[in-house]
């Protein structure tokens, strides 16, 4: 019988290296690549890099949550990356490179608030993307 899994879906700078490190972690299933966040569908790579979608570059993690909770795949989103340099992650620029957490639920949604402010010791840094749906391009 296959497991029940989950979806999560991140953003945390140049996608092919988010994706390594999350294919690494015990309870990752499977992970896809593409863009998130925007108003363009279905965008190329030059569009999201033209900074007139509103995309950002993200990995959809599918998980086990009997394997690994939503909060171990925070702790990787939050260690992976410097969530507070704007629009850049090491020598990628540009607001498809940003910082985000798509949530897929109420309880994701709560866990990336609390996560957010426990890591930083901060008011929400606005990381966390309200959006209905979270699905890749």
């Amino acid at each position: 019988m296959k497991p029940k899994t989950e979806l999560a879906t991140f953003a945390a700078g140049c996608f092919w290296g988010v994706e390594f490190k999350f294919n690494k972690t015990r309870g990752v299933v499977k992970t896809a690549v593409g863009y998130a966040g925007g108003h363009t569908k279905n965008p190329t790579y030059e569009d999201v890099c033209s900074d007139e979608t509103g995309h950002a570059e993200a990995v959809q993690v599918e998980f086990d949550p009997k394997k690994i909770p939503y909060e171990k795949l925070l702790e990787v989103f939050w260690n992976l990356h410097d969530p507070t340099t704007l629009n850049r992650q090491g020598p990628d620029s540009g607001s498809q490179y940003r910082s985000a957490i798509f949530y897929h639920d109420k309880k994701q949604k709560k866990a990336a608030i609390l996560g957010e402010e426990r890591e930083f010791c901060l008011p929400c840094l606005k990381l966390i993307c309200l959006t209905k749906k979270s699905t890749l391009c």
